[in-house]
């Protein structure tokens, strides 16, 4: 049942996806497989129509956005071409509710760039790290900052423009991952003015897995210099000159060897639809259900690990299930009945969409309970 679907925290979907995506990539296979030499003379160009859809995404300027496979390894590109006094004797600063992968990522680099990882943990019981810990922690030492836009297992949307003037106050590069909001809920590159941003063209946009942005100020872009360098990291790709290489000037310098561009082709499909919506009656869409959500939420005598008040969260309710009641038998219960959903511990996420109806929340207000007492 697509109206009863909750799955954008993880995967987006739209009136249409299925057969945009296949007549996107049929018309890459004719051009892929004719056997001229037009194929870069067409591809190129789609792939810069992505960059430039998730340039009006984030208000970003041109020239700052670039292709990557996922955050974790747009954030792996941004913080490799750093230079070193950036990084070197500092802290770099990251809540324990950021996505796991990129405090992995960090725990792994700490000791080759030689800065200290301090992770800000969540008070007992609590759902999400407040930014009042954040705040406490952000020293004068902390060099860089990663913050978590909003948070994937508690739908927490932080103050960002309280954060973002601290970090400035104490002279850290300070960035963040838009992805379990971008697209659902406006965000500005320079509204708060950050130095980098990263996302994916999952979940609220709609996309396909592998289409990853990274946007880097150009001002913090000029001081970098990326360890993964070749021929499209230059001016000009086609300088063969071995002797002569030089960065570009703009967000290039993170590109590499031949650019991928197989999931921004499939992927622009659903950024072209999400460019022709009407983002404000979207929002609305998801504020009546997210409201209705909350109701069968207290209907059921389960606790919300999602802030009530909308300016404090994003578009997701998630609820905390009862111990003796094992999450992955609720969410298959569910997906037999037709509702799909998921779970991250005890907690159930609920993320409602464009295609999901009120219909469909009174669908799972109606199972719910029952499957809660089995």
């Amino acid at each position: 049942m697509s109206d009863a679907y909750f799955l954008y925290h993880s995967i987006g979907m739209y009136p249409g996806k299925t057969a945009d995506q296949t007549r996107a990539m049929t018309e890459f296979a004719e051009i892929w497989g004719r056997p001229d030499d037009a194929q870069w003379g067409a591809v190129l160009p789609l792939r810069q129509r992505f960059i430039d859809r998730w340039r009006a995404i984030l208000n970003a300027p041109e020239g700052s956005v670039t292709t990557c496979e996922s955050v974790t390894q747009g954030f792996h590109m941004l913080v490799e071409a750093l230079p070193d006094h950036h990084l070197r004797g500092k802290t770099v600063l990251v809540a324990a509710d950021c996505f796991p992968s990129n405090n992995f990522l960090l725990a792994g680099m700490a000791e080759a760039r030689g800065f200290t990882l301090k992770t800000v943990p969540l008070r007992q019981g609590a759902a999400w790290v407040e930014d009042e810990d954040m705040l406490a922690a952000w020293t004068p030492d902390v060099g860089l900052a990663l913050l978590t836009w909003v948070s994937s297992t508690s739908s927490r949307r932080i103050n960002l423009p309280a954060l973002v003037a601290h970090g400035r106050q104490m002279g850290s590069l300070v960035g963040v991952d838009t992805t379990q909001a971008a697209g659902l809920l406006p965000f500005d590159v320079g509204a708060p003015a950050v130095d980098f941003a990263l996302s994916t063209s999952l979940k609220w946009m709609c996309g396909t897995p592998g289409a990853g942005v990274l946007y880097a100020s150009p001002q913090l872009t000029a001081t970098c210099q990326p360890q993964l360098r070749g021929w499209f990291s230059q001016p000009d790709p086609f300088n063969w000159d071995i002797t002569r290489f030089t960065y570009a000037p703009d967000i290039r310098r993170f590109d590499s060897g031949t650019p991928s561009c197989m999931a921004a082709l499939a992927s622009l499909p659903a950024l072209d639809w999400h460019a022709g919506q009407d983002m404000a009656a979207i929002l609305a869409h998801n504020r009546t259900l997210t409201d209705r959500l909350f109701q069968i939420a207290e209907a059921c005598a389960l606790p919300p690990v999602t802030p009530r008040a909308e300016a404090d969260r994003g578009g997701s309710v998630m609820l905390r299930l009862p111990e003796d009641r094992p999450a992955a038998s609720i969410v298959t219960a569910l997906r037999a009945e037709g509702i799909t959903t998921d779970a991250r511990g005890q907690t159930l996420r609920l993320s409602p969409g464009v295609l999901t109806t009120l219909a469909g929340c009174d669908h799972l207000a109606a199972v719910l309970p029952g499957l809660l007492r089995a």
